[in-house]
């Protein structure tokens, strides 16, 4: 009765997109671990019950792609399958691949628009007639930014016999050992953990830096441009409950002093998601801190740099790592930002070519982006996992295997996601070893928007006989 009720709600919602005009407005879609579906759009809301599929995700999509993720979560147990174009006959059979993501949970906000980038990604590869003419199905795996979880979503995928993974989690750390002892390749974002750069996981391939250096070594990079902003005494700031942050932090202090110049303020103990920085800043206005750098969310770093204003600290130089997003400039934080600095470790859209006018042209017909729009991070991370694993896909046949695929990956010489990253990626080589030079693109927060500092992206060198690795 249960499973004819869902059924005749799914029927419900489709027949009502059929008779209205969604060729391009924006549906959001939620699906909650009290199995309500919830559908949105704009004037038009309706609400019913459906099989269980996971925390809130949210997803921006064509009605048509509305339609298949209904009729699928039904068909498919409660995953939500993600598929282009029509049914593909026996010989063509579609490639099953899984996205893993925290796309709700404690890092939920800050992984809002991840299935949509990925999606338009496949959209774009399906539309020209998939990979050696097979489409790709992905399934949807939303970790909930929790660890047991995760390992959950990565034995689910593992249980569906996908082809691969794409992985842009906060804790992917936790799951990885199941793809690995499965065989299956991984590609995506490699900021949660040195699983990345460690044996036994050569299946994993990292969309972004390529491999992570398991020692943490410190580069030249940031040291280099604070000091060449006038920022010569730095205080660094990142959370005690990541040691990815916590690394960071210090890692710059490092980066500053071989850079020549001197530490002013190190505290690698912020509280997670804090955004209460008022003794911190009186702190660093009693040590002359002149540049800032923050390892740690938007929140705590716009925070940051709020408190650190009205404090009146003469800061030369304030870099954060992530915050070029569209969202970061109609936000009240903005004008507390003005002059600040940003990392972008993919070509920012202020400074085009092909690879950004393909990510564009996918994003405004796929997702729904406007012209003037461009991605967040997590939203580049997403697109670059997706186009990593196809190129794994392409080079592996018209049959690829988990096995095969991973050689077809580590055989990728010179990856740089069609021009959107800033140095060309090694897969054969460059396993437990960070890129050299690693190189990101700076932006400047200026009254109407992110400028790009600089014809070129800022690169930087690991300096010998360093490692942040015991912050673990």
């Amino acid at each position: 009765m249960r499973v004819r009720a869902v059924a005749a709600s799914l029927l419900i919602i489709a027949s009502v997109l059929a008779v209205q005009e969604f060729d391009t407005p924006t549906l959001d879609i939620y699906i909650d671990v009290d199995t309500e579906v919830r559908v949105d759009r704009g004037d038009f809301q309706m609400n019913t019950r459906a099989l269980r599929w996971g925390a809130w995700t949210n997803m921006r999509s064509r009605a048509t792609r509305l339609f298949l993720a209904l009729i699928t979560v039904l068909a498919t147990g409660g995953t939500m399958v993600l598929a282009s174009g029509g049914t593909a006959s026996a010989a063509s059979s579609p490639i099953t691949i899984a996205f893993v993501c925290s796309c709700s949970g404690a890092a939920g906000p800050e992984y809002q628009g991840a299935v949509g980038a990925l999606m338009a990604r496949i959209d774009v590869a399906n539309a020209a007639g998939g990979v050696n003419g097979r489409k790709i199905k992905t399934i949807v795996l939303d970790d909930q930014t929790n660890p047991t979880a995760d390992a959950t979503a990565v034995q689910e995928a593992v249980s569906k016999g996908v082809t691969g993974i794409v992985a842009v989690s906060a804790v992917f750390f936790e799951g990885a050992k199941y793809a690995n002892q499965a065989g299956i390749p991984v590609t995506g974002a490699s900021s949660d953990g040195p699983e990345w750069g460690t044996q036994p996981y050569t299946n994993m391939f990292a969309s972004d830096t390529g491999s992570v250096d398991p020692k943490y070594p410190v580069s030249t990079l940031i040291g280099k441009f604070l000091v060449s902003k006038g920022g010569n005494v730095v205080g660094s700031y990142g959370y005690g409950i990541s040691p990815s942050s916590t690394r960071s932090a210090i890692g710059t202090v490092q980066s500053v002093e071989h850079a020549g110049g001197k530490e002013g303020v190190l505290d690698s103990s912020v509280a997670f998601g804090s955004v209460d920085f008022t003794a911190a800043a009186l702190t660093a206005k009693s040590k002359n801190v002149n540049g800032i750098y923050g390892a740690m969310d938007d929140n705590s770093n716009f925070a940051l740099a709020t408190a650190m204003k009205q404090a009146g600290v003469k800061l030369k130089a304030v870099i954060f790592p992530t915050g070029y997003e569209p969202a970061v400039i109609t936000s009240p934080a903005w004008k507390d930002l003005q002059g600040d600095y940003f990392g972008s470790a993919y070509r920012p859209f202020q400074a085009p070519n092909a690879a950004t006018a393909q990510m564009q042209a996918a994003l405004i017909k796929y997702d729904h982006f406007s012209k003037s729009e461009f991605p967040a991070f997590v939203q580049y991370e997403s697109w670059a996992g997706a186009d990593l694993m196809i190129s794994g896909l392409q080079k592996a046949g018209k049959n690829p295997t988990p096995s095969n695929v991973v050689k077809a990956l580590r055989g990728i010489k010179a990856y740089t996601a069609n021009g959107l990253l800033p140095v060309p990626i090694n897969y054969s080589t460059i396993f437990g070893h960070d890129l050299s030079p690693a190189c990101t693109w700076i932006l400047q927060a200026k009254t109407k928007g992110f400028v790009v500092a600089g014809s070129k992206p800022a690169c930087g060198t690991d300096i010998p006989g360093t490692s942040t690795a015991s912050a673990s």
